[in-house]
């Protein structure tokens, strides 16, 4: 699996005008899944999002992670990670997951965020969706299940 997490100060996501998901501060994290990827990697993923040291504190500008800073996370599907642009000028993705395959992945991701007390939300799978965020930093980190 694939993510995008950028520290926001706030974000929303919308489906045909109407939003579907919000947050306040926290991390808005774009997820891609892999052909090949299991619940091993979504459990490694959420580990890593809610664990990782992006947030102020009166000492560091990146010492607290998402939990000890009390934030949420917006979770938004996007296949379009997984591009292969290596050849020609029209990316191909059929190294993405299925949709059937997808889209429980992600799911989890946001459901074992919760479980660690995190409040989450979420971008509806499939839709086409219109993503609003204020960054801030801006902090944007790249994680790869494949690659940790």
């Amino acid at each position: 699996m694939r993510a995008v997490l950028q520290r926001v100060t706030r974000a929303h996501v919308s489906v045909d005008g109407s939003i579907v998901g919000a947050i306040g501060g926290g991390i808005l994290a774009l997820v891609g899944v892999a052909d090949g990827d299991r619940d091993a990697d979504a459990t490694w993923l959420a580990q890593k999002i809610a664990e990782l040291r992006i947030f102020r504190d009166e000492h560091r500008p990146m010492n607290r992670s998402i939990e000890e800073d009390g934030g949420a996370v917006l979770v938004v599907s996007q296949f379009t990670l997984l591009a292969d642009t290596r050849r020609g000028r029209r990316p191909g993705f059929t190294g993405a997951a299925r949709p059937e395959v997808a889209e429980p992945l992600c799911r989890r991701v946001a459901e074992l965020l919760r479980a660690r007390g995190l409040h989450v939300e979420e971008g509806r799978f499939g839709a086409m969706m219109d993503v609003e965020l204020v960054g801030d930093g801006p902090v944007t980190i790249v994680l790869d299940s494949r690659n940790p």
